[in-house]
């Protein structure tokens, strides 16, 4: 297997743009390959693309009459059926939707089918991670699912089992929605708790479909407000013991940024050096377990200029194998990129100033008093002994 990543790009994709206001702004992406190039990223992976998803692959995870309605309301937005959650204020419809969306779909598809063959060990498609689209609507910004897309095409190559870590702020129901009756799957997310965030769902209690996949699903939902230590010490509570309890072939993971204390639409305070952090954790993990087969997804996030380019960036950094340290300058060129474009100022440093993230490990003891051990708790036994192993 070559040691080297890819970055999985095309200027297309700054094309999924549901409009002035919505807070899915492409300009996120726009800066995020700004900022890789910027810090000399580009250089040290292959950026390459990837044909859009055909209708073939894209029925591995989604139902046909939903593709024909996308396509639909693609050619005329007007027409978009809201039964399908189109034309929504969440999913408005737009020109060329079917296209773009198919695109993102592809990107993932290609780093999750370039992994498998060993062409890299790592890809990174920071313009997917769309994980609320279900098998037969639009959700939460998201039109085709292109995390699970990634995951049915690796089970459709061969893979026995695969592993889904998801550390946006939402629920990753989508994809957990999509492998819930495959036990070959083990989806596990990491959220704000569903009583206070969409898409209410991701309890403790979601585990899997009764008699058939119980246990391959995991849900650690985090009171709001958690922050750094402990948002850091519930990844490593739970998700480390599940992947080498289930060695999986791959990994793919989601990194949706709006666990950041800035992101308007959530209420956790997570900073940008614990998202480094676990994005760390992730490539570890995939290295200890997976043989180094990573697919490391973008998603959430709408702190578009302050918080955005700087996690997937690190993010880049990390799969190519030249982290970008938290002390690191940013260059004054991609800060007066950022100003023209936006108006907005840019950061000046990879870090919130918070690097090295202390946490506390799970074997140190727990406080069944403390709300973040509480979810966590929650999670283990719900799950652990469905998989044969101690709560």
């Amino acid at each position: 297997m070559s040691g080297r990543a890819q970055l999985m790009w095309d200027e297309a994709v700054t094309g999924y743009d549901f409009g002035a206001g919505h807070p899915m702004d492409p300009v996120r992406l726009e800066l995020t390959r700004g900022l890789v190039s910027a810090l000399g990223l580009d250089r040290e992976v292959e950026v390459v693309s990837a044909k859009a998803a055909g209708e073939s692959t894209l029925r591995l995870v989604h139902r046909e009459d939903y593709i024909e309605a996308v396509k639909a309301a693609s050619l005329d937005p007007r027409s978009a059926d809201q039964a399908y959650g189109l034309g929504t204020v969440d999913d408005p419809a737009f020109a060329g939707m079917h296209e773009v969306s198919s695109l993102i779909a592809g990107l993932s598809v290609g780093a999750a089918e370039a992994v498998w063959r060993g062409d890299v060990s790592h890809a990174v498609n920071f313009a997917g991670g769309l994980h609320h689209a279900m098998p037969g609507g639009a959700a939460g910004f998201c039109i085709y699912n292109d995390a699970a897309l990634a995951i049915a095409r690796l089970l459709e190559l061969g893979a026995e089992r695969v592993v889904y870590i998801d550390v946006d702020v939402h629920h990753g129901d989508g994809v957990q929605a999509a492998f819930w009756e495959d036990p070959r799957v083990l989806t596990i997310s990491l959220h704000e708790h569903p009583r206070t965030l969409f898409p209410q769902t991701g309890w403790a209690e979601e585990t899997g479909a009764a008699g058939v996949a119980e246990g391959s699903a995991v849900n650690v939902a985090l009171p709001a407000g958690t922050g750094d230590a402990g948002w850091v010490r519930a990844f490593h509570s739970v998700v480390p013991e599940l992947v080498a309890e289930f060695r999986p072939d791959v990994i793919v993971s989601q990194h949706g940024a709006d666990t950041h204390f800035e992101d308007p639409l959530a209420h956790l305070a997570v900073s940008l050096d614990a998202q480094r952090a676990v994005q760390v954790a992730c490539h570890e993990l995939a290295h200890e377990y997976a043989g180094g087969k990573w697919v490391a997804l973008g998603g959430g996030g709408y702190s578009v200029v302050d918080v955005v380019p700087r996690s997937w960036a690190h993010l880049v950094g990390i799969a190519a194998g030249k982290e970008i340290s938290p002390d690191a300058v940013i260059p004054e060129g991609w800060r007066e990129q950022v100003f023209a474009r936006t108006r907005q100022l840019a950061p000046a440093r990879m870090s919130d100033g918070r690097w090295p993230v202390s946490w506390a490990s799970w074997e140190a003891g727990y406080d069944p008093g403390d709300r973040v051990d509480q979810a966590v708790l929650a999670a283990r036994r719900a799950v652990f002994p469905l998989r044969g192993m101690l709560a």
